[in-house]
């Protein structure tokens, strides 16, 4: 849309404020109704909590470590203490206005992130005006101040202006009015005029997550908070611009090649700005009404093999609670979406980043009447990302499959082509290790030097000794796949990805078997120039695996069950390692890879190995 298409719907929308959030102008009953659910007692118990602890003020020291050592989280932990406090004490003040003590935290906890020196995190600063050291000041220029020069926004500014502009639309004039004045004024320094004029930022045509947050949230931080149509529909047009990025990164099956987490967090996101410029605009600008749209929301149906077991390619974790609010709004907009049980819904807690939008989501969009039961039986393959999901169940328990193609750029890579989950009963028996600790190199040049990141980490051929590469052009070709009632298959070429001279094909092709104890046969067939010096089949485990004999190789479950893998014990040789890596929370854990080494590597070279349940 142009501006003026903008502008026309702004000024005969809605106006700014908590109409936008309680059109029905029922925020009391609201909050009255919501004192008496789970999801009230969860924030009571935290509220309580952290009324006996100070405030988490960050020090410069944990500032500055970022810079000197690549360190996130020793900064990052107050960081997002303070934002776990801010939301506690917003939902204790309006589920408890007269209780004095949550009033007075509330105040406390808005003064100090009002006071904070930048809201960006120190690893998003690199080449910033806030990191410039110069002191070079003109009495006589406008500039007096680094925000001045050229304000940073990344993902966690962009949070932090749009809850405290929500948390101000819902208080209201139960705020002080030193607050309320601070809010709009550090949202107008650190937003909006930094969004108009210091851009553009890099953000603004990405085709991933940060698109759709950064975005997203400056433009409904400015939704909440403006009157004026003229200075909106320039923040709103911009953020259009921006979600047309957004949505290109996304094929037409929907898939999020980020994982999803990151589902949640960037369609989430999305979705957040969509409904309220919806609402505000009236319902004249509705970005819910697109294939492409209905078709990511599909995406999370699509994305767990069992319970709150994910399909955890790329920088995702291995289990991922539902954002039960923003599920049950796309519930109410798309009928083909799976509610999902109300048992995976992540808690107050649960979100160690403590984002203010979906927390107040899943207590304002959540829907009593919608209890999803467990996830059903399916199979889908979604041709853009190239990825196969299998849930299947039966008298014996419930299974999962999944595997991938794609290509090494994508969003939050890994060199992966060729990878493989499978579970049972929602233990993991072949893994995906997902996202390390962040941390600079972690998104350097040293990315793939880390087992979760690098293809070493993965169950995929290792070649000659070599690993496959990162790079957009490194991709599976000649995929093919199939979905059937007793059987799915999906091949694939993985030999670009390794660029050694004398490989000519590396097919991949698996047969996943949807029996009453299903199993998945892998073959690897090589084609080289000349006989390699070596060929070993990777598979990668979390469980402690053990050999069984000459031709077994066993991965014990807690539950009872297990994980066998057949291989033919006259071409290959198991050998066992352990490992250990830094996870995203930075503690170390275990992982265990299991190399079939081919005993007698010839020019065409073909290797089994075959994974039955028992």
């Amino acid at each position: 849309m142009n501006r003026a298409d903008i502008l026309a719907s702004l000024k005969a929308g809605a106006p700014a404020g908590a109409g936008l959030l309680f059109p029905e102008g029922n925020q009391e009953q609201f909050w009255s109704r919501l004192n008496h659910t789970e999801q009230a007692e969860e924030i009571r118990a935290e509220g309580r909590r952290l009324l006996a602890e100070p405030i988490a003020e960050p020090t410069y020291a944990q500032f500055a470590l970022f810079e000197r050592t690549g360190n996130r989280l020793a900064y990052e932990g107050g960081y997002f203490a303070k934002r776990r406090r801010l939301n506690a004490m917003a939902f204790m003040s309006l589920l408890e206005p007269a209780d004095e003590r949550y009033r007075t935290a509330l105040h406390d906890v808005v003064w100090s992130i009002c006071n904070e020196y930048t809201w960006c995190l120190p690893a998003h600063l690199r080449d910033s005006a806030e990191m410039d050291g110069g002191m070079a000041f003109a009495v006589d220029s406008p500039e007096w101040s680094r925000r001045e020069r050229g304000a940073r926004i990344d993902l966690f500014a962009a949070e932090t202006g749009f809850a405290l502009c929500e948390i101000l639309a819902l208080t209201g004039s139960a705020l002080p009015p030193l607050l309320r004045g601070r809010i709009a004024e550090e949202a107008v320094g650190r937003l909006f005029k930094p969004y108009l004029l210091h851009g553009p930022y890099h953000w603004e045509t990405a085709d991933h997550n940060w698109a759709a947050v950064c975005a997203g949230s400056v433009a409904s931080a400015a939704l909440l908070l403006l009157d004026d149509a003229e200075q909106l529909a320039r923040i709103v047009e911009k953020a259009l611009g921006t979600m047309d990025h957004y949505l290109a990164g996304f094929g037409t099956d929907g898939a999020c090649l980020e994982g999803v987490g990151y589902w949640n967090y960037g369609f989430g996101y999305f979705v957040y700005f969509a409904d309220m410029l919806k609402r505000r605009t009236r319902g004249a600008i509705d970005l819910f009404d697109g294939g492409k749209v209905r078709q990511i929301a599909l995406f999370q149906q699509k994305a767990y093999l069992d319970g709150a077991t994910a399909v955890n390619f790329s920088d995702s974790a291995q289990h991922a609670r539902v954002q039960i609010g923003l599920s049950h709004y796309l519930a109410g907009l798309y009928p083909e979406i799976a509610v999902p049980p109300v048992q995976l819904r992540a808690s107050f807690t649960d979100d160690h980043c403590s984002r203010w939008a979906h927390a107040f989501r899943n207590l304002l969009w959540f829907d009593p009447a919608r209890m999803g039961e467990r996830w059903a039986d399916g199979d889908f393959y979604l041709p853009d990302a190239q990825w196969l999901v299998s849930r299947h169940s039966t008298g014996s328990g419930r299974f999962g499959f999944a595997a991938k193609g794609g290509h090494n750029g994508e969003p939050h890579n890994h060199n992966d082509l060729g990878q493989f989950i499978l579970t049972g009963d929602g233990e993991v028996f072949v893994c995906d290790l997902g996202s390390g600790e962040y941390t600079a190199d972690y998104f350097g040049a040293a990315r793939y030097d880390y087992a979760c990141n690098g293809s070493q980490g993965h169950s995929v051929p290792i070649v000659d000794g070599c690993r496959q590469l990162e790079g957009r052009a490194n991709a599976a070709r000649g995929v093919q796949a199939s979905i059937g009632e007793a059987r799915d298959e999906l091949q694939l070429d993985l030999a670009e990805a390794y660029r050694l001279p004398g490989l000519t094909a590396l097919v991949r092709r698996y047969e996943w078997h949807k029996a009453e104890l299903p199993f998945l046969v892998l073959e690897d067939a090589y084609s080289f120039e000349e006989a390699p010096d070596a060929i070993v089949e990777r598979i990668v485990t979390r469980i402690r695996p053990a050999a069984d004999g000459d031709s077994r190789v066993v991965l014990p479950g807690t539950n009872g069950g297990s994980l066998v893998i057949h291989f033919d014990a006259a071409a290959l040789r198991p050998d066992i390692e352990s490992h250990t890596m830094r996870d995203h929370d930075g503690r170390d854990a275990a992982w265990y890879a299991i190399d079939f080494r081919v005993l007698d590597p010839h020019p065409e070279q073909r290797v089994r190995l075959t994974f039955r349940f028992a």
